[in-house]
């Protein structure tokens, strides 16, 4: 028997990848409002995982979740199209899980640096309540909310968000762990995953007298998983076509593939001989051990030097391939200047392909839409490798022969000690 699952904010799939993966979970339904993320979702389903082509389009919703009523009852819409609703789409299944991440630019250290009001205004805070509504509607045993690190300091309105969540789910009969920092704070790259992400899994439960008890042992099986050194970023880079300046005056680069096929979404960005120039300069400096520009006083100066700009914060970081990438953010879209290749005969930054490699999605994922919709899907998901090992935890939580069912997947919960 699977568990069933609802994802919200799904975006391309990170955790239904994950999820799915395990053979454990079956999925009900997902929703996302950006629709280069929706038809990649839906692709990945349908030539992957083999999913009828019709039940995925019903299913697979491309839906702003805000609108709740909508989401829920049905909605024909110019921009969304027309779908039969959520509580349709799940025609009074048991929903066992609701996973999903609320978007996280609101929260983000970054974001509220660039912000002038700190994203204090920003409505992004608030979309949690959404995603509560949705619990309440369900009414599932459990959810996975999943968000950035700045989310356990952000304070909009002057009130800690965290408080504003726990409160939220509190009303509604759910139970979160006391002390989120402690227990929920993730650094994926200990997690097989080639990259520096810290990550907070919020793992609610249904209250009653066994809730606190699941939550400390999903939190100590989590912890258990967490090897003792982070994965590098060199695994992110092996086996694919090397990507070389161009001589031809039309391309920036050009890929040499040797008789090797190209992978898909392996294109490189166009640069600017001037970037090139910095890229091959920063590399080099690593590879020959001069480390003139580690500083951010050093890259600083360098931006200056280079583009006449003043800036506060440096622009540049060359990914090293003996320690875990810096973190892939939705950003990359914009620019790769933090995400430099480590080959200094390459001088690029890297292609959505690295980028979902060392996001942990399998060669075979394919991204759809632009360039800029595929990298920023890529930066906003979570990593399929970290997501499995959420689903692993919670499903041997409760698998057990001895386990009866009941208007969901569990009734008695086996006992065990953590």
């Amino acid at each position: 028997m699977k568990i069933n699952i609802i994802d919200l904010f799904a975006g391309c799939g990170g955790l239904t990848d994950g999820f799915v993966q395990t053979g454990h979970y079956n999925t009900l339904a997902s929703v996302d409002w950006e629709l280069p993320t929706v038809n990649t979702l839906k692709k990945r389903l349908i030539t992957k995982y083999d999913y009828d082509f019709e039940d995925v389009n019903d299913k697979i919703l491309y839906f702003d979740i805000q609108r709740t009523d909508e989401l829920l009852y049905g909605f024909d819409d110019t921009t969304y199209g027309k779908n039969e609703g959520l509580l349709n789409i799940v025609n009074n299944r048991n929903v066992d899980l609701i996973i999903g991440g609320p978007p996280c630019q609101a929260y983000s250290i970054a974001g509220r640096v660039r912000d002038k009001n700190g994203m204090q205004d920003d409505y992004r805070n608030y979309l949690f309540e959404s995603y509560v509504k949705m619990v309440t509607s369900f009414n599932p045993n459990f959810f996975v909310f999943e968000n950035v690190e700045g989310i356990l300091s952000a304070k909009p309105g002057g009130i800690p968000i965290v408080d504003r969540i726990k409160k939220a789910f509190d009303e509604i009969g759910y139970e979160i762990t006391d002390n989120l920092r402690k227990n929920a704070l993730f650094d994926t790259s200990y997690y097989n995953v080639p990259q520096k992400r810290k990550r907070v899994i919020i793992f609610g439960v249904k209250k009653d007298i066994r809730s606190t008890k699941l939550i400390n042992s999903f939190y100590s099986l989590m912890k258990l998983k967490k090897s003792n050194e982070p994965t590098s970023s060199k695994i992110a880079f092996e086996n694919l076509p090397k990507i070389f300046p161009s001589t031809d005056g039309k391309h920036s680069h050009k890929v040499k593939l040797n008789g090797v096929a190209l992978p898909k979404n392996h294109e490189p960005r166009m640069h600017s001989k001037r970037d090139i120039e910095i890229f091959k300069l920063l590399t080099e400096d690593i590879k020959n051990g001069t480390n003139k520009y580690l500083s951010s006083k050093a890259l600083i100066q360098l931006y200056k030097e280079k583009t006449g700009k003043e800036s506060k914060f440096h622009k540049y970081h060359v990914i090293r391939e003996d320690r875990p990438s810096n973190t892939i953010p939705a950003h990359l879209y914009k620019d790769g200047l933090r995400h430099i290749h480590p080959d200094p005969n390459q001088a690029r930054s890297i292609t959505v392909r690295e980028a979902a490699r060392l996001q942990t999605f399998d060669d075979d994922f394919e991204f759809l839409g632009s360039k800029g919709d595929q990298y920023k899907m890529i930066g906003n998901a979570v990593p399929p490798k970290f997501a499995k090992i959420i689903a692993e935890t919670i499903f041997e939580l409760f698998s057990d022969d001895k386990i009866e069912t009941k208007k969901g997947l569990f009734k008695k919960v086996l006992e065990k000690t953590y």
